[in-house]
């Protein structure tokens, strides 16, 4: 019985360690970091590139991976995480040396490309998507 009460602490003391290290985002994504400059987004509820976008660079400001004049990149692209089993995730990186493929720009915004980079004062623009405004509010009851 001792034995057991052990294993089941240790255990939840594991588990509570691994799940300590993951962000969440202003979205309420989860962020996993994997190393020193890259982690991964978990895709949930449907969330499109925008919303991973926001959840990456909020990661990156937040945890000191980078600054806001800085880029990210998506090293790999949406599919199954690396990090959590049976979910969906894209791995970006701070680090372009990492990057399988040459970094890129692009003017459309997705989680499909191997270097597809954005500055990260732009990604955590998709933020705003988020956020509410009491003039919002304010001006909905009113009927503005």
């Amino acid at each position: 019985m001792r034995l057991a009460l052990i294993a089941v602490t240790f255990a939840t003391a594991l588990a509570g360690a691994g799940s300590a290290q993951t962000f969440t985002a202003e979205n309420q994504l989860k962020v996993v970091p994997l190393n020193g400059s890259d982690f991964e987004v978990i895709e949930a509820r449907g969330e499109g590139p925008r919303g991973i976008w926001c959840a990456a660079a909020d990661y990156a400001v937040n945890q000191g991976r980078t600054g806001p004049g800085q880029r990210i990149y998506v090293k790999t692209p949406r599919g199954p995480s690396v990090s959590v089993a049976g979910r969906k995730g894209v791995v970006f990186t701070t680090d372009a040396s990492r990057l399988s493929q040459a970094p890129s720009r692009s003017l459309s915004v997705g989680t499909g490309t191997i270097g597809e980079g954005l500055p990260v004062a732009h990604a955590i623009q998709f933020c705003r998507d988020y956020q509410i405004e009491l003039n919002d509010i304010f001006h909905r009851r009113i009927g503005d």
